[in-house]
């Protein structure tokens, strides 16, 4: 099976990360878990990759992060959820990502590229 490079995907982590964000706080986990299931195992996640994000974007005041001490594990867990300047990040980078996707979609599988015709 082919799966997606993090080179590839690199700038678009947050955007995911906020997508699953506007659902509703959760944590680093169940992001991941989130995001392999959805994702149908094409992207995993790394562990560093998804830690780097949440600093990166609570530095840039995209998320918040805030403890949970009632789950049923009793394990004390930090969850994130997204702020109104994060919704609005999420937003640009969808238009920018929708722009992204038009302008490679014009060389990529292109019926006269493939057949050597310019």
């Amino acid at each position: 099976m082919i799966s997606i490079s993090s080179d590839v995907i690199r700038g678009y982590n947050d955007t995911i990360i906020l997508c699953l964000l506007m659902k509703g706080p959760s944590y680093g986990y169940e992001i991941s878990k989130q995001i392999r299931t959805i994702s149908e195992e094409k992207y995993v996640i790394k562990e560093t990759t998804l830690y780097s994000a949440f600093t990166r974007m609570e530095k840039n005041g995209y998320i918040e992060s805030f403890y949970d001490d009632n789950n049923a594990t009793g394990k004390r867990r930090t969850y994130y959820r997204i702020t109104d300047a994060g919704r609005a990040y999420y937003h640009t980078k969808c238009e920018e990502w929708n722009l992204t996707q038009e302008v490679v979609s014009k060389f990529i599988l292109r019926e006269e590229y493939q057949n050597g015709n310019t």
